[in-house]
């Protein structure tokens, strides 16, 4: 679903760090280098407050190690406006140098062969972790290297909690239960809720596809090719399962139906809540004015049936490309290149917190990153990630979030819910023209 890929975008746009100080106000590519031998690149970048602090602390960086490469930036809205903007100036030859836009499923329908320079084998790639390039690749080929940090999509929970009632990170759903039966008797709010930011209702589901893989291996696959349904594939509902037995036991907020995003993070980290399912992403917004959450509160994948299986969905970085229309493509290599290297990683980091960690070889978290981050970290580490479907398969329906808020509040079954679903990504996946549709 577009909004689900959106999900990462929809939390850091609301982070409070620095506009951009210069942006182009000109379109397309530079003109080649000037007599002196200095070239200037154009950057688009979409406009959330997360994308422009990272890139000019990326831009800045680079232009102080590179006098003689000028970036000039320019923003573009987000959202389905911002991305038939990126596929115009594309398909019209007036894009910008180089690009910031989404890695995963939106990638293949910008026709990147046609459009973007082939990365393959260039040395451009050789900081970038090799888990990271099917999401920015089409048929074997690599465009592009990754801007800013994996984001966990699971549950967020208050670590003070945990510890006061002495409970352990869930390793299985039944674990996961239990522990919200013991914060329930003790009077505290198990699992927050906040469907009037609707999107946030789909973590359940979203944030199930590492268990989902794990339990049907083929499944992104053979979605793709309508072999396979969310209903009637076990593994596949269980999130909608999950979704509507949380509301079933009572374990939501108060006035969750009314409740918003910020209200959400907020209540969970003042302790007024245990669990609440989201994106590690949705944190540093509110550092500033609850430093604590840096600290108190953790992140886990959202548990499945079998502890041996334990891992976490992941929400890979968005990534920079390079314009096939370019006449400065070697500056741009250049400027890629560092991207991917752990002197950009350090420059981001000083502007813009890390939710997770980089997908930059040598970039390492600092000591004081937030808590979520690190716990992310220790899924990677153990090599106990899968990205969220989106990046895997380009079908995706525009109503999901509908669907699991109506689940998510009991007014739909879980089964149903499923269905309605498929039925949803029916009309995009024949637009797109996949095979079995």
């Amino acid at each position: 679903m577009k909004t689900s890929h959106r999900m990462a975008g929809a939390a850091l746009a609301v982070l409070t760090t620095a506009a951009l100080t210069s942006c182009g106000s000109g379109s397309g590519a530079g003109s080649g280098p000037a007599a002196d031998g200095s070239v200037t690149l154009k950057f688009l970048v979409d406009n959330s407050m997360g994308t422009t602090a990272t890139a000019k602390a990326l831009t800045d960086a680079f232009m102080r190690a590179n006098p003689q490469i000028k970036i000039e930036t320019e923003t573009r809205p987000g959202g389905s406006e911002g991305d038939n903007i990126v596929k115009t100036r594309l398909s019209t030859g007036d894009m910008s140098d180089v690009f910031w836009y989404n890695s995963g499923s939106l990638l293949q329908a910008l026709n990147p062969a046609q459009t973007m320079v082939d990365l393959t084998g260039d040395p451009v790639l050789a900081g970038v972790q090799q888990d990271y390039l099917p999401v920015v690749s089409q048929d074997g080929k690599a465009y592009g290297v990754p801007a800013g940090t994996l984001t966990g999509g699971g549950i967020l929970y208050n670590r003070k909690i945990y510890e006061r009632l002495k409970l352990k990170v869930p390793k299985t759903w039944a674990e996961f239960m239990a522990n919200n039966d013991t914060i329930k008797a003790a009077g505290i709010t198990p699992v927050i809720g906040t469907f009037k930011d609707s999107w946030t209702s789909q973590l359940f589901v979203l944030g199930d596809f590492f268990n989902v893989q794990a339990a049907v291996p083929a499944f992104a696959r053979d979605y793709t090719a309508n072999k396979v349904k969310f209903a009637g594939t076990p593994a596949a509902q269980a999130g909608f399962e999950h979704l509507a037995e949380v509301h079933a036991k009572g374990y939501l907020n108060e006035g969750f139906g009314s409740a918003t995003n910020d209200q959400g993070v907020k209540m969970l980290a003042e302790g007024k809540g245990a669990h609440y399912a989201m994106l590690s992403s949705a944190l540093p917004p509110v550092i500033a004015t609850l430093p604590q959450a840096a600290t108190d509160v953790g992140f886990f994948g959202i548990p499945g049936p079998d502890a041996s299986r334990n891992g976490a969905t992941v929400w890979e970085p968005a990534a920079v490309y390079i314009a096939k229309t370019s006449e400065n493509v070697a500056a741009a290599k250049k400027f890629l290149a560092f991207i991917a290297s752990p002197p950009a990683a350090e420059a981001v980091t000083a502007a813009v917190p890390p939710t997770g960690p980089y997908r930059i070889k040598g970039a390492e978290l600092p000591e004081d990153a937030i808590q979520a981050a690190k716990d992310l970290q220790a899924y990677v580490d153990e090599g106990a990630t899968a990205p969220a479907l989106e990046f895997v398969s380009p079908v995706k329906g525009p109503s999901l979030e509908q669907i699991t808020v109506a689940v998510g509040s009991g007014l739909t079954p879980p089964a149903e819910g499923a269905a309605q679903y498929d039925k949803d990504v029916e009309k995009q996946a024949k637009q797109l023209g996949l095979a079995g549709w």
